[in-house]
This record gives C-alpha cells, structure tokens and sequence, in this order.
C-alpha cells in the first residue's frame, strides 16, 4: 500500500502513468501465441491454437432450420414492442410474469430505465392489434368511438385515446441454418473476448479443454490489457476504437462457422461482431455480460479520478474486484488472479476503459434484431451484474438459453470450469430438432371409404331399420304384429 502511494505521488508530480503495460516477448513461442499489429504502433497480443485433429469429418448433419420472424415497433414514449411471428427453436425462453409460456411470443417492454423496470407484459393472442397497452396500465384504442350509453361501465365513459403512431418499425424475416459445430469440423473457431481488467488468461481453461477436443481457439488481449500495446491516449480504449480491434482480428481468423464468447464487457464486442457479420456468426455464448442497455460512462463513478489518485487507490480497487468478482476470498482465488493476470492494468487504461464504455447504439432494438443462437451463463454470486439483467437479455434476445450456477461469481469461467466447460460444449453441440417428414396417405383409406358408403347404404334403406323399430313397437305396445325376420337374410 505504501509503495502504491509513493507511487502514485511520483505519478502526479512527474505526470507520467505508472505501471504502463507494453509488449512482452513470450516464453512459449510455439504454444499459439503471436501479436498482430491492428494498426500502426497498435500491438495486439492473440492466441491462435490449431489442434492436430487424428479424425477430420466434413458437417454431415442436416441441422434444423429456424424461421426468424420478428417486427419491432417502437414509440415515441420510449415503449418497445414485440412480436414473434415464426416459429423458433426454442418457445419455452419467452415466459410471463408468472412464470407461464407466453400464448403467441408478444412481448411490451419500456425502453428506458432498464435496468430497475420490470419484465415484459404478455400479450393476449386474441387482442386486436389496434389495441396495445400504455406506461401507465391504460388502453389506448384505434378507430371511430361510440356515444356511451346509460347504464355502461365507467371504462366505457372516459375519453377516447387517439392511436399511437410508431416512431420507427423493424421487419426481420430471414431463415438460420444452426448445426452442431464438433471439434472435428475444420470449418469452426471459437473467438473469446475478455473485458476490463482481464486477459486472454482467464479463459486459459476453456482454452486447454476446447482445443484437446480438436477445436481452433482464438483469444486476444484488448489493447492496455496482457501482453498487448497500451497508447498514452485515452480515446484508444473507447468502444469504438476497441471494436475495430476485434472487427481486424476477426477478419483474420474467422472460419465460415464462428462462435463468439465473450465475458462481462467483451459481450458487447461480440453482440457488435454478431450484428455486424450475421452469416458468419454461428452461435455465441455470453458470460455475466448483463442486459441489453446501450453503454454510457457513469459521471459518478470512482474512476472519473485522476490517475494518480486511481493509483494510489490501486490496492484497495484489487480487493474490491476480488470480493465482488469471487464468491470465496480465499488464498486459492487471489493465486486465479495472479496466474491468470487479471486486474492486472494500469490506472491510466482502467480509467480510460471505464470512461469510454460509450455505445448509444446497443439498446434493446439494437440486440432485439439479432437472430444468432446464443447462451447465457450467469454467476448467481456475481455483484457486479445482477441475474436480473441476463433475464432481461433472454427476454429481448429472439433464441436464448439462460443458464445459472449458483457456486460460481462474475469469473465464473476460473471458479468452475469444468462446469462451464460443460455447458458450453453442450451448447456447441446443439441442433434443433428437424420436423417429422409429412404422413404418407393410408393405403387403406379407400376400403374405409366403402365401408362408409356401405353403412350410408344400410341406414337410409328401410327394410333394415324397420326389424328393429317393429321389435321395440312390439315390446312396448304389442299391438303390431311380428314381421317375419327370416325372410330378410
């Protein structure tokens, strides 16, 4: 703590950054790693495994094919509609209030203050579509009204509302092709994407795990973060600037099949690269990555201080991050920290990153319009993203899984690996059932047919109704005489 001080008070003087994270040459060469520069002095460190597959198999299986249809309206109140109009892969994410399958996949939600609002309100299927519910609970209804009458509901007495115009209206309809992506399949790569503080080496588990199992692995460090260059620019590390790193690195290494998986800030690298590059985009896992808001710098938060005050706090900042983004403080995770090089930035890079978290165009129209498979994996101790807002992320998104652990935190990737090694390969191995092919037509339908015609036949001719009739006639009256039943065979 008193080294960071001394520090920090040289930092202020000398108006340098301290611990400034430069490129490092690795000691493992051969083990995939390599630094890509992205663009001139913009060093990027990547770790690119291609496994020696024993057994190569081209994609045999046929996958299911998903009809994405979808229409986004959005109103001028800051109200969000949506309506599922396909058929999915998954019907059952979409659930009301009270838990139930939604009837027809409508969903209403508020576009502002997302993260406090409640979940979306169902729509009944058989409600007009002139009629949609308003921020404060009331109808709002289309169309000439009627004079009331006496005697009607006080509903029916209060003014007529004016429809609603939509501001703006989004159409999908577009059909995905997801198939089992196998570790044998050359056509496959897995991208991971840290976030702030991180490194390519928290994912070293899933790194090790995936790449035994035959799959090519790319991981990168964000500029400021590992091994990669750190600029003495703030505007390096804005989201834009830091998703043109992925975008390059993308470019470079992607196969025609791609799964992205990105944890806590790196989801909205990979709901950009998802948005951008839908065709390429396979599936995406996304790990604590919270809801669907678009991004923008807190103008109360604790590192809007200087850097030098930043520093000085460094220790401090350290066990905050090992507390909030574990769920056991123990000796086992601050060695997880250590090994793996997490919260292991300068001042000046957290300060830049936290300040340039500005991304006005990740709302929820914004994620409601992707149609890639992706699973969420969520930490139930996690502090720093509330289970909360991955439910609101499966609301909005069109196919999701929801998955929560309640043994793991926000690194929840170095806290249960195995665990969630397992819930990712089963994830990459999923393909939605293909519908049964159509029944053939019974071959024996035309003999049902003439039977049909024959009990027509037997029921409109008298002479085969009237036996029965005359016996009941006889048994209540016996006034009628008997026919002779033998002479009709």
């Amino acid at each position: 703590m008193l080294t960071s001080f001394i520090e920090g008070i040289l930092c202020c003087l000398t108006s340098k950054s301290a611990n400034v994270v430069v490129p490092v040459e690795t000691s493992e060469p051969a083990d995939g790693y390599e630094f890509v520069e992205v663009k001139p002095g913009r060093v990027l460190r990547v770790r690119h495994i291609i496994p020696d597959r024993p057994v190569v198999e081209e994609p045999t299986g046929q996958g299911g094919i998903v009809s994405c249809k979808r229409k986004i309206t959005v109103y001028r109140n800051g109200q969000l509609f949506i309506e599922n109009l396909g058929d999915r892969a998954s019907a059952e994410l979409k659930t009301c209030q009270n838990g139930d399958t939604e009837p027809n996949s409508t969903v209403e939600v508020e576009l502002t203050d997302c993260g406090n609002s409640s979940p979306p309100v169902c729509i009944p299927e058989t409600r007009s579509d002139s009629v949609t519910a308003g921020k404060d609970g009331t109808s709002e209804t289309g169309g000439r009204g009627v004079a009331p009458a006496s005697g009607q509901t006080d509903q029916s007495q209060q003014p007529r509302k004016r429809r609603r115009k939509p501001k703006r209206t989004v159409v999908i309809d577009c059909e995905r092709k997801i198939s089992s992506c196998k570790g044998t399949h050359q056509d496959v790569a897995l991208f991971f994407i840290h976030g702030v503080g991180g490194s390519l080496d928290i994912w070293g588990s899933q790194l090790d795990f995936f790449s035994r199992l035959g799959y090519e692995v790319i991981a990168v460090d964000l500029a400021g973060h590992g091994a990669s260059s750190s600029p003495q620019i703030a505007a390096a590390y804005t989201f834009y600037a830091l998703a043109e790193d992925m975008r390059l690195i993308f470019k470079r290494y992607a196969r025609k099949r791609n799964i992205l998986i990105g944890h806590s800030y790196g989801v909205s690298f990979c709901t950009f690269l998802a948005h951008e590059y839908p065709e390429q985009i396979h599936k995406m896992v996304m790990v604590n990555g919270g809801g669907p808001t678009a991004l923008e710098p807190s103008l109360c938060s604790i590192f809007n201080l200087p850097t030098c005050v930043l520093h000085c706090l460094s220790p401090l900042l350290a066990w905050s991050f090992l507390k909030a983004g574990f769920a056991r403080q123990g000796a086992k995770e601050k060695q997880l920290l250590k090994d793996n090089n997490a919260f292991n930035v300068s001042s000046f890079v957290l300060r830049a990153m936290m300040s340039g978290q500005y991304w006005p165009e990740g709302d929820e129209v914004y994620h409601a319009e992707l149609t890639v498979p992706t699973l969420l994996v969520h930490g139930m101790h996690d502090k720093f993203v509330p289970v909360e807002e991955d439910q609101r992320m499966a609301e909005i998104l069109l196919m999701a899984f929801l998955k929560v652990l309640e043994d793991g935190s926000h690194m929840i990737m170095m806290e249960c690996p195995e665990a969630v090694n397992t819930l990712l390969h089963e994830f990459f191995l999923w393909e939605p059932a293909t519908p049964p092919p159509p029944k053939k037509e019974s071959k024996t339908r035309p003999e049902t047919a003439k039977a049909q015609t024959d009990n027509t036949k037997a029921a409109s001719d008298p002479c085969k109704v009237r036996p029965a009739t005359a016996r009941q006639t006889s048994s209540n009256g016996g006034t009628e005489e008997k026919p002779n039943i033998t002479d009709r065979k």
